[in-house]
């Protein structure tokens, strides 16, 4: 395991341009935040058609965009979250709007949105808020710190803004009464069907089964997540749905036994409407052991994985903020150093070069490259996409507003296939709602933002190049030795014959979510560049050791035979 050695080469970063504009697959849920958000942005805007005041759409439409958030979060938890976005998106727009009241120095506040943008990338970070994470919250605040203001006109723009998010957190929590249980059916899916794919690329063999067995971890773990974060209130359906992740930890631990034909199935009768799948207890009377053999079925059927995640203390915000302190560092500098230098080419209004090096920020260096090619090739064919949109919008305030809803359908239905996809229509919406109404010249409109794009995204990956994440090696180890121990941990309870069903349930969990973290961790460092290489070596044993005791675990719990005493574990089917 000395693979860290001095000898280990830098790594070679290669910068992908086609590989980064390759379309992927589309969402499972892509028409919720697109039906969402037009639903949201319509009726404010149809109203202030009405009252001839489509003037103040940019405030009405910053409270509307929260509609786009927590889409995957079971509906108890999307309250809160949508909530704390609104909020957060209340408390940039009144900084912007403050600020604009009291100075109109365009270096100021540009300075200002480029604090606002680091301190919206890092707490949207730490929270894991997202998509669209920081960039709504950014382009809200940074395109209003351009728009003349006064102090006396801030409270009822704010007003509105408010409004309009009140009626966005409604339009975000309207499905919960006809599909109460939808988010965690479909992540408890979406860990189906990967680890399906994990059984099926295990038969096939070759170089593609890491990749699905770090891809079924993360989909498990995530389906926990969502299962932790639906409440605590008893439900039949959350602990149907309990059992069939416990299903697809069977797999993960016996892929070989797995059934992918069978995972598939019940991944798509979850996805349905109708009733889940009848998977019936895994630990049947005949496969317990004697020692679990005493607990009642009920205590078996809860399977203690939520229980488990909630004896589990997060990790304190802070935390997580003090590792973010480099990417927050690269967006406040980036942002600001990208608009000073629209401002030297004379832009006005040069938000737009502030938005673009924000929306660039990923987890390491090469990512954001990748961001920053889609950004741009997005940019520069929504502009061309802007200027045929233009003359249907000038037609009158009614032909603007359907532009508006189109671009926002358009944005959010593509922009799960490719960022660059999603940016050609979120480009002509951004200049719909804070420019036509000016009706300033297409042309200039169209050469301005072209020239803005590109110095957003030249400035802002200078600066990601610029800003070493120094830390990236030190998580990478401390991610390594978090695996360890709690390896270690779930290793003495495997072979301690007093163990508990709920500590057994416990470490599983934990060490589980160890190998995920360790896999994300060694990603986003591999990516960071002015960096010693991964001890790659070392991350690939410490896995393949966390999955024979995550294995071995599922066994002492009774969830599998010991290896030899059957041949499959898959023998219920599932209902129609």
């Amino acid at each position: 395991m000395s693979s860290t050695g001095s000898a280990t080469p830098a790594p070679v970063h290669r910068l992908p341009v086609v590989g980064a504009l390759r379309l992927g697959r589309p969402s499972d849920v892509w028409f919720k935040p697109a039906l969402s958000v037009v639903a949201a942005v319509a009726p404010p805007s149809l109203l202030l058609v009405a009252l001839g005041r489509l003037d103040l759409a940019a405030y009405t439409m910053a409270g509307s965009l929260c509609a786009l958030y927590a889409h995957n979060r079971p509906y108890a938890a999307r309250a809160k979250v949508l909530a704390w976005v609104i909020l957060g998106m209340l408390g940039g727009l009144a900084a912007a709007l403050v600020a604009v009241s009291l100075t109109r120095d365009a270096v100021v506040l540009v300075t200002v949105g480029a604090l606002l943008a680091a301190v919206q990338k890092a707490v949207c970070d730490a929270t894991r808020v997202g998509p669209p994470a920081h960039v709504i919250l950014t382009f809200v605040s940074s395109a209003t710190l351009f728009v003349p203001q006064t102090l006396g006109q801030v409270p009822g723009h704010l007003a509105l803004a408010a409004g309009a998010g009140a009626w966005a957190w409604l339009v975000g929590m309207a499905p919960a009464p006809l599909r109460p249980h939808g988010p965690e059916r479909r992540a408890t899916a979406q860990a189906l069907d990967a680890a399906a794919a994990y059984a099926a690329a295990t038969a096939r063999g070759g170089d593609g089964v890491a990749g699905a067995r770090s891809a079924a971890y993360a989909a498990v773990h995530a389906a926990w997540q969502t299962l932790l974060a639906a409440g605590t209130r008893p439900s039949t359906t959350r602990d149907a749905l309990e059992r069939l992740v416990v299903r697809a930890e069977m797999a993960l631990a016996a892929p070989t036994d797995a059934d992918p034909a069978l995972l598939h199935t019940w991944a798509r009768a979850v996805r349905g409407t109708g009733r889940l799948p009848r998977t019936g207890d895994p630990r049947r009377e005949d496969e317990v052991p004697p020692r679990t053999r005493d607990l009642s079925l009920g205590e078996r059927d809860g399977l203690l994985g939520v229980d488990a995640e909630r004896d589990v203390p997060p990790r304190p915000l802070w935390t997580r903020l003090e590792a973010l302190a480099p990417v927050a560092l690269r967006t406040a500098l980036g942002c600001a150093l990208a608009g000073y230098a629209a401002l030297a080419l004379g832009a006005e209004r040069p938000y737009w070069a502030l938005v673009t090096a924000a929306s660039l920020y990923q987890v390491n260096v090469t990512l954001t490259w990748s961001r920053a090619v889609q950004r741009v090739v997005g940019n520069l064919v929504g502009v061309l996409l802007f200027a045929v949109v233009t003359p249907v919008a000038q037609l009158g305030p009614l032909a603007l507003v359907l532009c508006i809803l189109a671009c926002n359908f358009g944005a959010e239905a593509l922009i799960g296939r490719n960022y660059w996809l999603g940016s050609v229509c979120v480009t002509p919406l951004a200049l719909l709602v804070t420019e036509l109404p000016g009706y300033q010249p297409t042309g200039e409109l169209v050469t301005g933002r072209v020239v803005d794009t590109l110095v957003g995204a030249l400035v802002g990956f200078a600066a990601a190049v610029a800003v070493t994440d120094r830390r990236a090696g030190r998580r990478v180890e401390r991610a390594l030795t978090a695996v360890d121990r709690a390896r270690e941990h779930a290793a003495r309870l495997v072979s301690a014959s007093a163990a508990t069903p709920a500590a057994l349930e416990a470490a599983r969990r934990g060490l589980a979510a160890a190998v995920v973290g360790l896999r994300a961790t060694a990603d986003a460092a591999a990516g960071e560049w002015w960096q010693r290489a991964v001890p790659q070596e070392r991350v690939v044993l410490a896995e393949q050791a966390a999955h024979r005791t995550l294995a071995a675990t599922v066994r002492r719990q009774g969830l599998l035979p010991d290896p030899g005493t059957s041949t499959h574990t898959h023998t219920e089917g599932a209902s129609p």
